[in-house]
């Protein structure tokens, strides 16, 4: 994810190689972030905080604690940290970092390596309004984003975070579909990555309730009822609510046991 955003910042001008320096122990990860990036790397994490004005948290929630305890005392009041750590919240950061830097807690997802993520963010006590547009313009770069209470971040965790799992399962299963019916293993795939690409952009531009997008594909008596009623029989609907509802209540776990 961090080689994602970081990419995502180069391209689109809001950051240099040369001002991204990033913390990482082990080399070939570093090495990884090096080669797609062009940017700096360094296995000391204290390095990192010395002179960066925006610094990112991108690491998972089980390992917050232990990395930054071997920053407190290091950070500076006009820093401002930013965390993609799934669950951890505002507080249980703030209590780690101690006093010092200005917090922002975001839910990013996979996509952001395409200029296609769906983010939310939340903002600390201290955080300023500067602070909320600095964040927009970045996840900005890398996708569509929306500011929330943090309360709505383990949702959100759940949806969009955990969501392009569940859409590519989604894909494979329509691909599946198609083999079955006699459509070559490329064909289907293309076929049905793009038809949910297509879907997703004409909820996004339309503004149309996707109930109504539905509707309008779906003639009496035709092909597109038939597998409709297919999927409520499957349960498909009730399936995903499941899943989104599963994948919050474990960033709510993650975030508990941080």
């Amino acid at each position: 994810m961090a080689t994602a955003l970081a990419q995502g910042f180069l391209a689109q001008g809001l950051a240099s190689q040369e001002s991204v320096l990033a913390g990482e122990p082990y080399a070939a990860a570093a090495e990884d972030f090096a080669r797609r990036t062009g940017c700096r790397t360094t296995k000391d994490n204290s390095e990192v905080i010395a002179g960066a004005e925006v610094v990112f948290l991108a690491v998972k929630p089980q390992q917050v604690p232990d990395v930054l305890a071997g920053l407190r005392g290091r950070w500076r009041a006009e820093q401002l940290v930013i965390s993609i750590a799934a669950g951890v919240r505002l507080a249980t950061l703030a209590d780690l970092i101690g006093q010092g830097p200005r917090l922002v807690r975001v839910m990013p997802n996979t996509p952001c390596l395409v200029g296609k993520s769906a983010s939310a963010y939340a903002l600390g006590e201290t955080a300023s309004p500067a602070d909320a547009e600095l964040v927009a313009r970045l996840l900005g770069a890398v996708g569509r984003a929306w500011q929330v209470p943090e309360s709505q971040l383990d949702a959100v965790t759940g949806l969009s975070g955990s969501g392009p799992a569940f859409v590519y399962v989604m894909i494979e299963a329509l691909s599946d579909g198609g083999v079955r019916m006699g459509l070559p293993r490329e064909l289907a795939t293309a076929l049905a990555a793009q038809t949910v690409l297509g879907g997703a952009e004409m909820v996004l531009e339309t503004g149309e309730h996707p109930g109504v997008l539905k509707d309008q594909v779906t003639s009496p008596g035709g092909t597109t009822i038939a597998g409709l009623a297919a999927l409520e029989s499957g349960g498909l609907r009730a399936a995903l609510i499941s899943a989104v509802e599963a994948a919050t209540r474990r960033s709510q776990e993650l975030g508990r046991s941080a």
